[in-house]
């Protein structure tokens, strides 16, 4: 099975794609799809949404892992990563993949052990999980997070993966 998992945001969208090999988790891609602030949210969204599509053609994942929005005082903010989400949403299932969303805190339990886990500790477990050389950048981090979560969301499962092992 093929996962991608996507942090969303409206500016930063953090992607990563995942492998299930042998009762682990091996790292396939990961990065960042950038909007300018500029730009109006619909070619944001566009933006978004069209590199989402060519990920998907690219990789072929079976399923988007998706963290949930996190509502905190701005309304406005949360409305338009609502908007994103949503274009996130509309690329996968045109491509038929299940879909499964996960609160920020479940990635980080999921991953670290702890859901109140600081960014650079997911970023490190990510990292140790799919054996990385370095770390990914924090949106990618997120978004191979989410994917990981999807595969293994009990942590005791989790398989560090070794080169030369499928």
């Amino acid at each position: 099975m093929r996962v991608l998992g996507v942090d969303p945001g409206t500016l930063v969208t953090g992607f990563g794609v995942i492998d299930v090999v042998s009762g682990g988790v091996r790292h396939v891609a990961h990065g960042t799809i950038r909007t300018r602030s500029k730009d109006p949210l619909w070619v944001r969204i566009t933006t978004i949404h069209d590199a989402l599509v060519d990920l998907i053609a690219d990789h072929r994942p079976d399923a988007l892992s998706l963290e949930r929005c996190f509502v905190g005082k701005n309304i406005q903010s949360a409305l338009k990563l609502g908007h994103t989400r949503g274009a996130i949403m509309v690329a996968a299932t045109a491509a038929s993949m299940e879909v499964a969303e996960y609160a920020p805190t479940a990635i980080k339990q999921a991953v670290t052990g702890r859901g109140r886990a600081e960014k650079n500790q997911v970023a490190e477990m990510v990292k140790m999980i799919l054996g990385l050389p370095d770390v990914p950048q924090s949106d990618a981090a997120d978004a191979l997070a989410a994917a990981i979560t999807h595969v293994h969301g009990d942590r005791s499962r989790l398989v560090p993966f070794k080169e030369g092992r499928l």
